[in-house]
């Protein structure tokens, strides 16, 4: 565009000398060996043009002329080139959909038209190809040889990095990994496997390091990234409590700045704050972390901070908790607790009554039979709530990949992978998956008698007197006609059959009994 407004201009300003030109009419004498030549300044003036177009159309001819063997050869050589380029983009896309003996072919045809050296894609379709074709041996050589070149080390790396995996090799992997994160922390598989190696060793300097590496390349979120310093710092915190407790609790407590609703880091940094004395601090990051989200480690820590307090005062800082947090099962729990040590047992199982009300579970009915064993001591009673607690649903616990934990953990046993742990309820009991609906909400369907039943039918028709053996119809249809009888009896002795109680027993609750109606299972 440039270059054409450029062009007008020139052809504009040329037009407008000749115009002035015109105007002005004037000869212009030239003498030149003895001859004399005089003509207009406009003739004069469309012979010089002429004569500087023509001087560079000849310029433009030699220079064509002299430059044609280049220009020969550049052609064919970008035809050459764009050849290979096809040639290796229909490689690459063969390679993409699994086609090893295409991918081959245009491996060698790329490679005739196209030097290595000029294009590095030609190696990595090379290595593709490989593994492709199952030579995985000759795939991990191109890729070793793609680390002396500075533009594919990092693919080098990662071909090698996959190699160790799928020959399950750990070691050698998180080695190439290592490699990779120390040129390109922004690489996520490369650092995601070294902060498993780094968690795993305990070196959570390292991790930290890593992380903070992350977070500069912006290759994780700033939230994600205080989420995972706040988990090495806890760990980093609980591994040097006995060994340096200052710097345990420096740690502690920026990772507690850095995830406030983070139980773990909430609890040691109280602890290391509390056990220099400093109760009034370690309460206020007890709090601030109940505010956030209950949990019993919290509670725990915050009603023992002061270990010559007696159950009273225990109780009054339970209470404390609870006004933090109303209508929270985890509130009621705790001063259901410290009720029950104060031997207020009034107290007690009104709040552990609540608790269920707000959140059946195993650990509230246990409460609930505790104070009643400790208030009345009916086993009856205890052994019919812990029965309720058998069947409820199991308390909060740390899971991590099927693994359930007492105590919080930095990485997970089983993957190692950073943060897994989540405080949760275990979802692996059975007796969760009974439906809650009656028989009045299922259509009435004929069932077969029960195994039990019909065994004793058998046993029956077995026992029967000699001289009724004697008189039973000798067809089929008689015979089973009167097997089925003979059920049909067993079945209604088997009903009018009941067991007297055991004399602790207090039997069966009339709220129990309404839920004891025949249920049926579902998965989903």
């Amino acid at each position: 565009m440039i270059r054409l407004l450029a062009f007008l201009a020139v052809v504009f300003a040329l037009g407008l000398g000749f115009a002035w030109l015109a105007d002005r009419p004037g000869e212009m004498l030239v003498t030149f060996n003895g001859y004399q030549y005089q003509v207009t300044l406009m003739v004069a003036a469309v012979a010089i043009v002429a004569v500087v177009a023509a001087v560079m159309i000849v310029w433009w001819l030699i220079k064509s002329l002299w430059n044609s063997p280049y220009t020969i050869s550049r052609y064919f050589r970008v035809r050459r080139r764009d050849r290979g380029y096809q040639a290796l983009s229909t490689g690459m896309i063969a390679a993409g959909a699994g086609d090893g003996a295409l991918a081959r072919k245009k491996t060698k045809e790329a490679a005739k038209l196209i030097s290595s050296d000029q294009e590095p894609l030609i190696n990595l379709l090379d290595a593709q190809a490989s593994l492709l074709e199952g030579d995985h041996a000759g795939a991990r050589e191109k890729f070793e040889r793609m680390l002396d070149d500075p533009e594919m080390r990092l693919l080098g790396l990662r071909g090698l990095y996959l190699e160790a995996e799928r020959l399950g090799d750990r070691n050698a992997a998180r080695h190439y990994a290592g490699r990779a994160a120390a040129v390109a922390p922004q690489l996520a598989w490369a650092a995601e496997s070294t902060l498993e190696e780094l968690t795993e060793r305990g070196d959570w300097d390292g991790a930290l390091k890593l992380v903070e590496a992350q977070k500069s390349t912006r290759q994780i979120e700033r939230d994600a990234a205080n989420r995972r310093r706040a988990v090495l710092l806890t760990a980093k915190a609980q591994a040097l409590v006995d060994s340096d407790p200052n710097a345990a609790r420096t740690a502690a407590l920026e990772a507690n700045k850095l995830a406030p609703d983070f139980a773990p880091a909430a609890v040691i940094a109280a602890d290391l704050v509390i056990r220099q004395n400093d109760v009034r601090k370690g309460s206020k990051i007890l709090e601030a972390a109940w505010k956030a989200e209950p949990h019993p480690d919290i509670a725990e820590l915050y009603t023992h901070a002061r270990p010559g307090d007696a159950v009273l005062d225990r109780l009054n800082r339970a209470k404390k908790l609870q006004e933090l947090k109303r209508n929270h099962a985890e509130s009621s729990m705790v001063v259901a607790r410290a009720a029950l040590d104060a031997q207020d047992f009034a107290t007690a199982r009104r709040e552990a009554e609540a608790a269920i009300r707000m959140d059946r579970r195993e650990g509230a009915y246990l409460l609930l039979a505790d104070i009643e064993e400790a208030e009345t001591g009916d086993q009856g009673k205890v052994r019919q709530l812990l029965s309720k607690a058998v069947r409820a649903p199991r308390d909060p616990a740390w899971v991590a990949d099927g693994v359930i934990s007492e105590h919080w953990a930095p990485v997970s046993p089983v993957t190692g992978k950073l943060d897994a742990f989540t405080w949760r309820a275990p979802m692996e009991r059975l007796g969760q998956l009974i439906d809650s609906e009656t028989d009045a909400a299922v259509p009435a369907i004929a069932a077969a008698p029960p195994a039990a039943p019909a065994e004793k039918a058998i046993d029956i028709v077995a026992d029967a007197p000699t001289e009724k053996q004697a008189s039973a119809p000798s067809n089929g249809v008689e015979k089973e006609a009167a097997v089925a009888e003979a059920v049909s009896e067993a079945e209604t002795a088997g009903q009018g059959l009941d067991l007297p109680p055991l004399p602790d027993d207090p039997g069966v609750a009339p709220e129990e009994e309404a839920e004891k109606s025949p249920r049926r299972f579902r998965l989903f």
